[in-house]
């Protein structure tokens, strides 16, 4: 899908003299508090994308960062790219489909839009599914599609 989702806040610790110099107020120890618990969220939600995905993933995470009070940046946000198209045969979608199926809803709470890209693959393994019920359904793929059948034998 792009599997585009979740993010994560990730910190980089600030120099000792930086932190010695700034007294920080309950409200932002608070946020920073705040920052922390949601990088090491996005970023576990995004480990278990990258995890499920397997050869599908494009990309490693990325993420998109907040600065907190005590000059750190932390992840809030971030996403996982992964190969949505087909495969080369009916079989292989099935396959793809059912791998993105399981990297989108990965994580312990997906988000909305890991959700959408779930139902996207499902659509696509549906699809991939009729294509072969057509192929193989008796009298082959021109019955199954509607072709003329000759009942004169």
């Amino acid at each position: 899908m792009s599997i585009s989702a979740i993010s994560s806040v990730s910190s980089a610790a600030a120099p000792a003299s930086a932190q010695a110099r700034v007294q920080l107020s309950p409200e932002q120890l608070a946020q920073i508090a705040k920052l922390k618990q949601r990088d090491t969220e996005v970023r576990q939600h995004e480990l278990a994308h990258l995890s499920a995905a397997g050869g599908l993933a494009t990309s490693g995470p990325s993420y998109t960062y907040q600065r907190g009070a005590n000059g750190v940046n932390y992840a809030v946000g971030g996403e996982v790219n992964i190969d949505t198209s087909p495969g080369a045969t009916p079989q292989e979608t099935v396959a793809r489909a059912r791998t993105i199926q399981a990297a989108a809803l990965a994580p312990a709470e997906p988000s909305s839009q890991d959700r959408a890209v779930a139902a996207r693959a499902q659509q696509l393994e549906q699809q991939a599914r009729a294509e072969l019920e057509r192929a193989y359904a008796p009298g082959g793929p021109e019955r199954a599609a509607g072709g003329a059948v000759d009942v004169y034998a």
